[in-house]
C-alpha cells in the first residue's frame, strides 16, 4: 500500500501539521486501518478509495475514527494532485461528514467544510484549573471552545492533560484569543482521542470561523496555530459552509506492507 506523510499548512518541512495519506484499492478491515494509524503515531492517517472520479475518505487518530479532520482532507488532496493524478485542480471526497471539496490554484488548497458554529455554554467546573489560565468564554460544538485573555497568554499555558482527560463530554479543547499579527490564535488539545495537542487543526476552525467572524465582522481572515511547529491558514466565510486554505509539503514517500 502506497503510504505518504505531508506537512500541511506550512511551506516548510517539519512545520505545520504532519498527515498520513494511504491510497487503497479496496477497504480494509477497521481494526487494520486503526492499526496502521496507531503504528504510524501520527495525530491522523487518511485512508482514500477511489470511486468513479471521486475518493472515499476516513480519518484515524492513534486511538479512534474520527468524523471530519481537515489537514489529512488537504493532505490527501495534495498526494492526489502531486503523485496520483497531476491534471486534477479539484476532488469531491465522500465522508462521515458528507462531501468535501478540495481545489487547488498554483500552490494553495481551498477546502470546503460545514460550518460547525458553537453555541455560548456553561464552563466546565474545572476547566480552568486543566488549563492554568482565567477563562472568558465557553462555547460548544463537537469541540468546546474556550476563549481566553490574549494571544500571549495562550502561547505561555501549559495545560494539566491528566486533568483535562477528565472532562470527556468533548471530542477536544479549542483555546482562542485575538492575534496580534492575525485575526486570531488558537491551540487544540485532545487528550481523549491520544492527541494531547494537535500542531494545526483545520477541524476546529469550523467552529472558530464563524465565532471569529460574529466578532470581527469579517468574512476573510487569517489565522495562526501556537503549537511547537506552528501553521497559519487563511479563512472565508460562505453562508453555512466555510473556506479553509492552506499550503503543503512532502515529506516521506514510502510502502506499508499489509
Amino acid at each position: 500500500m502506497k503510504y505518504y506523510v505531508v506537512d500541511v499548512f506550512t511551506e516548510q518541512r517539519y512545520c505545520g501539521n504532519p498527515a498520513g495519506v494511504c491510497i487503497l484499492e479496496r477497504w480494509l478491515e477497521d481494526s487494520l486501518m486503526q492499526q496502521i494509524a496507531f503504528e504510524n503515531n501520527l495525530a491522523e492517517t487518511a485512508f482514500l478509495v477511489k470511486r468513479e472520479k471521486d475518493y472515499e475518505l476516513r480519518w484515524f487518530t492513534p486511538e479512534v475514527e474520527i468524523d471530519l479532520c481537515g489537514h489529512a482532507t488537504l493532505g490527501s488532496a495534495y498526494v492526489l494532485m502531486n503523485y496520483i493524478d497531476t491534471s486534477m485542480w479539484t476532488v469531491d471526497f465522500y465522508t462521515k461528514s458528507g462531501v468535501l471539496t478540495v481545489t487547488k490554484s498554483g500552490d494553495l488548497f481551498t477546502m470546503d467544510f460545514p460550518s460547525r458554529k458553537p453555541v455560548p455554554c456553561m464552563k466546565p467546573e474545572i476547566l480552568e484549573k486543566a488549563l492554568g489560565v482565567k477563562v472568558l468564554e465557553t462555547h460548544s460544538a463537537r469541540d468546546l471552545l474556550v476563549v481566553i485573555e490574549s494571544e500571549q497568554v495562550l502561547a505561555k499555558m501549559k495545560p494539566d492533560f491528566h486533568l483535562l482527560k477528565s472532562i470527556d463530554q468533548y471530542f477536544g479543547f479549542i483555546i482562542t484569543a485575538r492575534g496580534e499579527d492575525c485575526d486570531f490564535v488558537s491551540r487544540f488539545l485532545a487528550p481523549n482521542a491520544g492527541i494531547n495537542e494537535d500542531s494545526v487543526t483545520g477541524s476546529s476552525h469550523t467552529s472558530l470561523i464563524p465565532y471569529w467572524s460574529e466578532r470581527l465582522n469579517k468574512k476573510l481572515m487569517t489565522a495562526r496555530q501556537l503549537s511547537a511547529r506552528g501553521g497559519e491558514l487563511t479563512l472565508e466565510v460562505r453562508g453555512d459552509r466555510v473556506a479553509i486554505s492552506g499550503k503543503a509539503v512532502t515529506h516521506l514517500i514510502g510502502d506499508i506492507q499489509i
